[in-house]
């Protein structure tokens, strides 16, 4: 059965669904509820087939090709080549897209009447549509097209929203970068297409040995700026933190747990399966940007109290965790240690998995919070688990698995980072082994600070007491949307008990990429459900399962049995020295990370400004109100963004000139640019 859907027809039918799904929230978008079914149905079905049909070419023998020609342009073709790796991605935007969608159902009731469902529909599935074709993809042109389908159609969802400017300006922050990224791109494909003569991707890898090296490092360089823009690395995240908070929060899941991963299914697509042989300076630099990513994108979460923010800058930090395992993989493929770039390759595989989870699942969390709250700021927060008791359970799980700790689904794959990062410790020459060190260092101090981060988060949120009115007025989620974040949570405490189980199939996948296919199995699992490596390190998910699950009934039996029954309690009223207990006298958020903030204030550049209202001029020593206002700005933004900007507006200024309206001046422009391009032509 698996075999027949594993076929071209079936990823035909699977475009159809969306594209079916998108026409006809399109035909229905005068009737809302009726264009939500519609879109929300077809976008269910589409993922649902998407997983199955995933899941066949997983374990296909052989690559699914599909290839038209056009006449009118023979250079474009619509060429699908859905190998193990392609197949690996689809599975994991179908999965994510599946619970999103379900879970978006009932969460866009909110804008019944408010903005045209039948819109958010149409660019919902076409969004979804371009990033399943982007994957499969094996035609530079006709790859560039879907890239463009998917970063047009996730423009519009940023936008949806467009009452709020601060969503428009993020719309076109993120628009400008996009187009920044490919223009990269696309420099880059035209470089491989002079040297080979295709803009197809087998015939490129075939014709590897006709390009010179420094192209192939130009290309290395185009194509980290490129998809490390959609991916949203360092220095080039700058839209990322504006974006996902913009957009309706199923489709920040998608953009935030899926969407940026296309640049890394790219990177590993180009640098490991079509530009080999590979430089030893490629793995090291994004193992340098990897650790940058991963590093600052945990601090600037700490500083932020918008909770959608929060989030999108731990997208940047999982980025860098990701890139740390694809830095490895490079490196070690450079070397000719093949087992240890599989090992790489297989960590960064498994984190991508792991990110797209838990990341959606902690971002459709939050959409519900704000939903009931109408505010991302989560100084207004507070004892929200007496109102959403499921939704913080939900919340509580992709917290503990982003902050990597055991069963849940982070920690192993983190865990196999480590192992690739300790290996190249133990393996590599003097600057190599440095490198490795740093970055192990890094991923370290940023797990103990997502930690920290997202015990902040938690606790501002549903512990506590309420610090605005709204909270009261809180209720629980749809069921639509308690049932997407509910599997989600459940697949990040499998996908973490059968770590052994899913790395021996990533490994699985690695080896189809051809420099690994003579590659031996690192990657064990017994019938105990050990995750092996090798024959120096194992994890077993299940025992340490079973280990939480006695350490909680025990330490429940002790209190239960042991000190609630031999104690006689008594319910009074906390001292609180002759004061009301308010809101005030709360830890808040800001407060929680400002100890944080002050150690990397030379990189965090944090800024305090002091407000005083008084009565009148005459009782300026007693203050009616005082405000302070703590703030943090983005260094790259500062040191970096705003030069360029400035730069950009002095020189566009400067031009502007040239435009006279002086008929002979333009003449003369024309005659001077016509001799330069005869003296070229005669060169």
């Amino acid at each position: 059965m698996l075999v027949l859907i594993a076929s071209p027809t079936g990823f035909i039918e699977l475009i159809l669904f969306f594209a079916v799904g998108a026409i006809g929230a399109l035909c229905l978008r005068k009737d809302d509820k009726l264009a939500n079914v519609r879109s929300s149905f077809f976008a269910i079905v589409g993922s649902l087939w998407g997983t199955i049909f995933s899941v066949g070419a997983l374990f296909a023998l052989n690559t699914i090709l599909f290839s038209i020609g056009t006449p009118v342009f023979p250079l474009l073709s619509v060429s699908i080549a859905i190998d193990k790796l392609s197949a690996f991605f689809i599975l994991v935007i179908s999965l994510v897209s599946l619970f999103c969608s379900i879970y978006g159902f009932g969460y866009v009731r909110h804008f019944y009447g408010k903005y045209s469902i039948g819109a958010l529909g149409f660019f919902y599935n076409i969004f979804i549509l371009g990033m399943l074709v982007v994957v499969s993809a094996s035609n530079a042109l006709f790859f560039l097209i879907a890239w463009e389908s998917m970063s047009v159609a996730s423009y519009f969802l940023v936008v949806y929203d467009r009452r709020d400017p601060n969503n428009i300006s993020a719309g076109s922050l993120y628009l400008v970068m996009t187009y920044i990224g490919t223009a990269c791109i696309v420099l880059a494909f035209l470089m491989l297409y002079k040297f080979t003569g295709s803009f197809d991707f087998t015939i490129i890898k075939t014709m590897m040995g006709t390009i010179p090296d420094w192209i192939k490092n130009v290309v290395f360089v185009l194509a980290v700026v490129g998809f490390g823009t959609k991916a949203g690395i360092i220095p080039f995240h700058g839209w990322l933190p504006s974006a996902h908070p913009a957009a309706p929060s199923h489709v920040s899941a998608l953009m935030s747990g899926v969407m940026i991963k296309t640049g890394i299914y790219m990177m590993i697509r180009l640098f490991l399966d079509i530009l080999s042989p590979i430089p030893e300076w490629w793995g090291l630099s994004l193992l340098i940007i990897g650790s940058i990513s991963s590093l600052l994108g945990v601090l600037y979460a700490l500083t932020e109290h918008d909770i959608k923010r929060l989030l999108a800058y731990h997208s940047i930090e999982n980025i860098g965790i990701i890139l740390l395992g694809l830095g490895a993989a490079l490196t070690f493929t450079s070397l000719g240690i093949h087992s240890l770039a599989l090992l790489g390759l297989v960590a960064a595989l498994f984190h991508t998995l792991n990110h797209a989870t838990f990341k959606s699942l902690l971002f459709l969390s939050s959409g519900s919070v704000i939903n009931q709250m109408h505010t991302r700021n989560m100084e207004e927060y507070g004892g929200l688990i007496k109102y959403m008791p499921q939704t913080a359970l939900f919340f509580l799980v992709g917290s503990m698995a982003i902050s990597a700790l055991p069963p849940f689904n982070g920690f192993f794959s983190e865990w196999l980072t480590f192992q690739t990062l300790f290996q190249g410790i133990a393996s590599l020459d003097f600057y190599a082994k440095w490198i490795f060190v740093g970055a192990a260092a890094v991923l370290a101090f940023t797990g103990g600070l997502a930690l920290a981060c997202f015990v902040k988060v938690f606790s501002a949120t549903f512990l506590a007491r309420p610090r605005s009115s709204e909270v009261a007025h809180a209720k629980e989620a749809p069921f639509s949307m308690r049932f997407g974040m509910g599997a989600l949570a459940v697949l990040s405490l499998l996908l973490g008990i059968y770590s052994g189980h899913i790395s021996a199939v990533l490994g699985y996948v690695g080896r189809d990429v051809s420099i690994f296919h003579d590659v031996p199995a690192l990657f064990l699992s017994s019938e105990a459900g050990r995750l092996v490596v090798g024959n120096f390190s194992s994890v077993s998910a299940p025992v340490l399962f079973a280990l939480l699950l006695v350490v909680l009934v025990v330490t429940w039996g002790v209190v239960r049995f042991f000190v609630y029954k031999k104690q006689e309690i008594h319910t009074g009223i906390t001292w609180d020295c002759g004061t009301d207990l308010t809101p005030r006298m709360e830890i808040t958020a800001t407060g929680f990370s400002r100890s944080i903030i002050s150690i990397f204030k030379s990189v965090l550049k944090p800024s305090m400004q002091h407000a005083v209202e008084y009565h009148d001029a005459v009782s300026r020593y007693l203050p009616k109100t005082r405000t302070v206002t703590l703030g943090v700005r983005d260094m790259y933004r500062l040191y970096l963004y705003e030069p360029i900007n400035g730069f950009v507006v002095r020189l566009s200024r400067y031009v502007k000139r040239l435009q006279n309206g002086i008929i002979n001046a333009y003449m003369l422009y024309m005659f001077v640019v016509l001799l330069v391009v005869l003296f070229l032509a005669v060169r």
